[in-house]
């Protein structure tokens, strides 16, 4: 169980303020271990997935969130944990003994049937009367928006309208569970952002438990109710997609979910409110105690802010008390339609990202100039440095 209370500590930032005692547990995983050759795939992981939730698997290749996948479904075993479903022990169940569906990055639809014998097929397998099959299938083509679909082959459909059939047939059989394994990977991207929209009004409509596996940060983060991200097999950061990507745990989720400044420094100063930390250069930066947990005095750490929260101004602009500051120099400044984006060597000796939206009230800072970045306490966070020799992107398991 120390693995198990590590995994505790380390997430209990970033979890539901809520308690979600209250709330039936679909998922539970109890210390799986999934090892390919020698090393561990997915190492000693514990998980809770709560019933209607809509929870999502982020992580680079290789982080074993595809593994994982799998043995919900049953297609892999464990090396050693439990898998519960519903309460119920499916560990080394067959994923035909277990109430979960699945839906691929390929859909795999059968080529020689149309839309609505696709969808009938698990019915029929169950033997369901043929009146029962016809409505179920109507209603589930009208939640996935293919009402009139019914006599088209696969081959006759976008991208998008056979990943919804994929869905319809999934969801027909009202799983316990539906695993997606990133099922819009081959979709381009203007679709991809519409179908992120579809997939959790469908998912909110039939109130099914959703596990949804993928690399891509913008779709855990536009989907999911919560989401956990994985490294090496392990959990990192887990919770809300905000209190995830406000307040990472690591350096690592910091810098994976979304674009981070960190700046290197050490604890030289706390109270219960808050914690400085001074940088190289000896200026200081105020983070909330809160935010610091059980890093303690003169421990080093990284001061953290999202390019987005950051203001920047003339030099001589004044820096409200509230607020944390750096001075420095534009090196590049670059608009993008939308905003500005600088990039600012500070005194501090680090390159801090600024974004800043495009709203048409002040010039635009120019490369060379001289300015001073500033943004409320609040929104300072802190992270324990990666390990040197860490990996950070990506493990050396097997899986994804």
């Amino acid at each position: 169980m120390t693995r198990a209370l590590e995994q505790t500590e380390l997430l209990s930032p970033v979890t539901d303020a809520t308690p979600n005692s209250s709330r039936e547990v679909t998922v539970r995983l109890e210390g799986v271990t999934k090892v390919f050759e020698g090393a561990p795939a997915v190492d000693d992981l514990y998980l809770e997935i709560f019933d209607g939730e809509f929870f999502s698997l982020l992580g680079p290749s290789g982080c074993g969130k595809t593994t994982t996948l799998r043995m919900l479904g049953g297609f892999e075993e464990p090396t050693s944990g439990r898998i519960y479903l519903g309460g119920r022990d499916v560990t080394y169940h067959a994923p035909y003994h277990r109430d979960v569906n699945t839906v691929f990055q390929s859909y795999a639809l059968f080529p020689h049937l149309n839309v609505y014998e696709n969808v009938a097929f698990g019915l029929r397998r169950r033997r369901l009367a043929k009146s029962q099959v016809a409505e179920r299938v109507g209603k589930i083509l009208e939640i996935v928006d293919l009402p009139h679909f019914e006599k088209r082959r696969a081959a006759q459909l976008s991208g998008g309208q056979q990943q919804r059939v994929a869905l319809a047939r999934a969801l027909v059989n009202e799983p316990k569970l539906l695993l997606l394994d990133e099922p819009m990977s081959a979709l381009d991207a203007k679709l991809r952002r519409q179908m992120q929209i579809e997939l959790k009004r469908i998912q909110t409509q039939v109130g099914i438990t959703f596990l949804y596996v993928t690399h891509d940060q913008e779709e855990a983060m536009t989907m999911s109710d919560r989401l956990a991200v994985m490294r090496a097999g392990r959990i990192e950061g887990i919770g809300a997609p905000r209190d995830v990507y406000d307040t990472p745990t690591t350096e690592f989720v910091a810098s994976f979910l979304g674009a981070s400044n960190l700046l290197a420094g050490a604890v030289t100063a706390r109270d219960s409110q808050e914690t400085a930390v001074t940088l190289s250069d000896h200026s200081v930066l105020r983070v909330p105690s809160a935010r610091v947990g059980d890093l303690g005095e003169s421990t080093a750490i990284k001061v953290g802010i999202r390019p987005e929260k950051i203001n920047i101004a003339n030099e001589a602009a004044p820096v409200p008390e509230s607020h944390n500051h750096l001075r420095g120099r534009v090196r590049v400044s670059t608009f993008t339609g939308v905003g500005n984006q600088y990039l600012v060597d500070t005194e501090a000796g680090a390159e801090v990202t600024v974004y800043a939206q495009n709203i048409g009230h002040d010039a635009a800072p120019r490369s060379g100039e001289s300015v001073v970045l500033v943004w409320p306490v609040e929104h300072t966070f802190a992270v324990r440095p990666l390990e040197i020799g860490s990996n950070q992107s990506e493990s050396a398991n097997e899986g994804e």
